[in-house]
């Protein structure tokens, strides 16, 4: 049976306060239940910041953890958790928008250090580049089907973790560990054909 459950106790609903002080006892159902609770009110806000549903999941994910790893910051005395989740949320969503306008200030200073030299192509390389891209679809035909599909939905279809455990219908910490092994995996096959 799954457990999306609501912690009640006696039947009753716990309060978000309740919920956080055992977020703060590590408790992965409280985390769970609020996630049921604000997530959706976390991505729109994060959507209208960000404006792109991919990155916008990312930083609702990022923020998730963020109140995982920092519930013990939360104080009760100065509000409601709603109201702090989304504040978290929405420093996540401009930090993002942030480094995305440092890489791109970063990308055209580089365009204009750009000389003519570095726009050759040198032949050698190109072979090697070829050989090498050669090389890693080969080795990625050859991972086990589902860490294979998982890595081609990660890398070649631009998806989330989650939406690619949901796509596969596993768990999340499956789509990760299936990942993980079969990067490790093409590292080392890789560090062996250098």
């Amino acid at each position: 049976m799954a457990k999306t459950m609501e912690i009640q106790v006696k039947g009753e609903q716990l309060t978000d306060a309740e919920l956080m002080e055992r977020l703060v006892r590590r408790e992965e159902l409280a985390l769970e239940q609020l996630y049921n609770r604000y997530s959706r009110t976390v991505y729109s806000l994060v959507l209208r910041i960000i404006g792109q549903p991919a990155a916008a999941q990312e930083v609702v994910q990022e923020a998730f953890l963020q109140l995982w790893r920092n519930a013990h910051a939360y104080r009760p005395s100065r509000g409601p958790v709603e109201p702090w989740l989304l504040t978290l949320s929405r420093n996540r969503a401009l930090d993002y928008i942030r480094g995305r306008t440092e890489k791109q200030r970063q990308r055209e200073e580089s365009a204009e250090n750009f000389s003519l030299e570095t726009a050759i192509p040198d032949p050698e390389q190109f072979v090697d580049q070829q050989r090498r891209a050669e090389l890693v679809r080969k080795l990625i035909r050859s991972l086990p089907e589902a860490q294979r599909q998982a890595i081609e939905l990660a890398y070649f279809e631009g998806m989330t973790h989650s939406e690619i455990a949901a796509a596969m219908k596993q768990p999340l910490g499956t789509v990760k560990t299936w990942i993980r092994t079969a990067l490790l995996h093409l590292r080392e096959k890789l560090a062996e054909a250098s």
